[in-house]
């Protein structure tokens, strides 16, 4: 017989991507409600998570800026 604890879902590995994925910055408290991870790992996960939302941000806004210049464009063109 197994003995052994089963691991609970929010807490795999791969539960923690899916999550950054879906709604970034918001998956955080999942790695650090996580017993597997040290607080070494708990920090270096944060901090690549808050890096990661940053400049995925930064894209985002970028290439925001740049669909409003190029319907700009359009229309004045076309007026």
């Amino acid at each position: 017989m197994n003995n052994k604890p089963q691991e609970k879902w929010y807490f795999k590995t791969s539960v923690l991507v899916i999550a950054f994925l879906c709604i970034g910055p918001f998956a955080l408290p999942l790695a650090w409600l996580n017993p597997r991870f040290s607080p070494k790992a708990k920090i270096i996960i944060s901090a690549i998570i808050i890096i990661l939302s940053y400049f995925l941000g930064a894209v985002l806004f970028n290439s925001l800026q740049s669909i409003i210049r190029y319907y700009k464009m359009i229309f004045q063109g076309s007026l």
